[in-house]
């Protein structure tokens, strides 16, 4: 239980990174590429790609991130105005019902990966293959899909409501 322990914590710390400087590049070459326009007349060939790649990370090792945390989009008015017993069974089956679809998702995003790695396509500024583009997609799907089974395991275990691993529903 320690090493999964320890896991997760490096988990959390290497998805953290991984958002921190995505959403940096997404800033720079917006940036970057603005004044590089005003500046020269011209803007960078290779901004909208880099842009594109660090988009793509960032919205699915966030959906990873976001159900750690607790901090998913949800609509919660009719599970906010519930009993207990109902928000209770909501809790565990709502994580749940969210993992299978993201595994689901993982599988189709996965083929979609092998596609583009066994057709040789590359970009077209960088002329970097186009799956490395795709290889976040199945990674944050899977890793949503097992944050989410944490989420609902923490529900079936324990007596309170818990939004995440670690984040109790106080409603």
């Amino acid at each position: 239980m320690n090493v999964l322990r320890t896991l997760d914590k490096w988990l959390v710390k290497i998805e953290e990174q991984i958002l921190s400087y995505s959403i940096i590049l997404i800033a720079i070459m917006v940036v970057g590429n603005v004044l590089s326009r005003e500046l020269t007349g011209n803007s960078w060939a290779f901004s909208m790609e880099v842009s594109r790649f660090a988009v793509t990370v960032a919205t699915f090792m966030g959906i990873s991130y976001a159900a750690r945390k607790g901090r998913h989009i949800s609509m919660s008015a009719f599970y906010d105005m519930a009993p207990f017993p109902v928000r209770k069974a909501l809790a565990i089956f709502i994580p749940g019902l969210t993992a299978i679809v993201l595994f689901t998702l993982s599988v189709f995003a996965y083929d979609y990966f092998i596609s583009l790695y066994e057709s040789g396509r590359v970009t077209t500024a960088l002329q970097v293959p186009v799956y490395t583009f795709a290889f976040f997609v199945p990674l944050g799907l899977v890793l949503g899909g097992i944050q989410f089974l944490r989420n609902m395991w923490v529900n079936i275990k324990e007596k309170e409501i818990y939004l995440a691993q670690e984040r109790k529903d106080y409603s």
